[in-house]
């Protein structure tokens, strides 16, 4: 009798364990992107512009056509971006023309995008003043653009790649800090 109290237990026992054996599905996972620490060096050459970028970024000079000469890249090749910036003298430019090329540009990414916001850049006392475009959506091809000017002399346009198909969702951590460093650069950056 004692062993069938015993074996009933261990039945109930086991019977009782067992919990819901529903299955859930996991939430789709990225994997973990390690960002260094913002550091910044001074980018000052005969150019018609001066900034601080980040020393986590490589400059790269057109040197296959040389048709623009201050036409540059801020490679960041841990994260396989570029920041590709096109500078544009005001003496031989219409200055609303460029900032209506620059939108048109942008909004050439509406079709992917989930939402485009605008942010004005405002730093009179380096006279730097333009508009910065956060383009959403996981699709997009570029997440970041922006354009400053001096409203007489200088123009740039400056947008971010990445070297390999979108997903600007995963993506994210490191469009942020890109973003980070895109916003120091403002503060630091003075027309020649």
């Amino acid at each position: 009798m004692k062993i069938l109290q015993i074996v009933t237990f261990f039945f109930l026992f086991f019977l009782l364990s067992c919990g819901d054996t529903s299955y859930y599905p996991r939430p789709v996972g990225y994997i973990r992107i390690d960002l260094p620490e913002h550091s910044y060096q001074v980018f000052d050459t005969s150019f018609p512009y001066s900034f601080q970028y980040s020393k986590f970024a490589v400059i790269q000079y057109d040197d296959i056509t040389y048709q623009e000469p201050f036409w540059i890249n801020l490679a960041y090749p841990q994260f396989k971006g570029k920041i590709h910036l096109s500078y544009k003298s005001l003496d031989s430019f219409d200055l609303h023309t460029l900032q209506e090329d620059s939108r048109r540009f942008v909004f050439q990414h509406a079709e992917k995008a989930v939402g485009i916001t605008e942010s004005e850049v405002y730093l009179p006392k380096s006279g730097v003043f333009g508009m910065v475009y956060f383009i959403e959506g996981k699709e997009a091809a570029s997440p970041f653009q922006f354009w400053i000017t001096d409203s007489v002399h200088h123009f740039m346009r400056g947008a971010l790649y990445f070297n390999h198909l979108p997903n600007n969702d995963s993506l994210k951590p490191v469009i942020d800090f890109i973003v980070k460093d895109m916003d120091y650069l403002f503060e630091t950056f003075n027309w020649k």
